[in-house]
């Protein structure tokens, strides 16, 4: 199953879909947690492994519908930090299937530059296998040069774990280059995985529960939040419109919240001397050192 789906769009998706783009905002960015897939394989009596797998395959049909609609970056939620608790047999089986959905975008890479796809997977890689890690880092690289569509994917994942991970960029990293007073929220929010996306437009989750799971917890204080009763692998392209449809009502209540919010992100990176010469110097460096990582990992892969 390729990383994008061949859709094949009936004319009243097509026709809805124009109407959409003509009629209201689309979001830049959409996250999606993916949830659902376990409960699909038991009604479908067929192995949760399965079930998952079947997931990925709605993910490629999600890509290829955020693509047509005009839509430029995509987070899902794949493997959270907590389902490491799951049974050993399940996480192996996951492990598993990212291994070979990983391994066979490295064999598509020419279709995802054709499709301008860049892959990024933000979380702790670091408590993944060492050859999966490879693969993440591998794909990582081969992709960096699109940006027409951004995928993050979330894997080995926690909001928590992300501001941790943050905090401990800065008192670990940061030296050589600040001082006490240049720490802010702002420059917390720059050591976060997600430092080059925009924060989420629309979060999206399917299988009716209602919480976030502490997913991107940080990002998504202006965020439409929408709720689908449907299992994740049942996701058809009508819930998916249905989502944009929300984010274009609700949109417009978040606007005045969301630039406050600017306003108040300015003046915090005003006051903690955010945009100083050995700030930046700093973000530059974390930059370089994320991606030596990255490096180190893939040539361990090619050896």
């Amino acid at each position: 199953m390729s990383w994008v789906a061949d859709y094949e769009y009936t004319w009243a998706e097509r026709i809805s879909m124009r109407a959409l783009r003509t009629c209201g905002h689309i979001p830049k960015h959409v996250a999606f947690v993916m949830d659902g897939n376990r409960r699909f394989a038991r009604s479908q009596q067929i192995d949760k492994i399965e079930g998952h797998s079947r997931g990925f395959s709605k993910l490629a049909d999600c890509l290829r519908w955020c693509l047509d609609l005009g839509i430029n970056e995509v987070t899902t939620f794949a493997f959270s930090i907590e389902n490491f608790k799951r049974s050993s047999e399940e996480v192996e089986g996951l492990f598993n299937l990212a291994r070979d959905k990983f391994a066979k975008l490295l064999k598509e890479t020419d279709r995802l530059n054709q499709h301008g796809i860049r892959i990024r997977v933000i979380g702790n890689i670091g408590l993944l296998p060492l050859d999966l890690q490879e693969l993440v880092a591998t794909a990582m690289l081969s992709t960096e040069v699109n940006d027409k569509l951004f995928l993050n994917v979330a894997f080995s994942y926690t909001s928590r774990d992300e501001i941790t991970q943050a905090l401990e960029t800065v008192l670990q990293q940061g030296n050589s280059f600040i001082s006490g007073s240049n720490i802010s929220e702002r420059l917390l929010e720059e050591c976060m995985y997600t430092r080059h996306s925009p924060a989420p437009d629309l979060i999206f989750r399917t299988s009716g529960e209602t919480r976030l799971s502490d997913f991107m917890m940080w990002q998504l204080s202006g965020s439409v939040l929408y709720f689908s009763n449907v299992l994740w692998p049942q996701i058809t392209f009508w819930n998916f419109l249905a989502s944009i449809l929300a984010y274009q009502r609700d949109r417009y209540r978040l606007e005045k919240f969301r630039r406050a919010e600017q306003i108040q992100s300015a003046q915090l990176a005003r006051t903690s001397d955010f945009h100083s010469e050995r700030v930046q110097q700093f973000l530059q460096s974390m930059d370089e050192d994320r991606r030596k990582l990255l490096v180190r990992l893939a040539s361990s892969k090619m050896c």
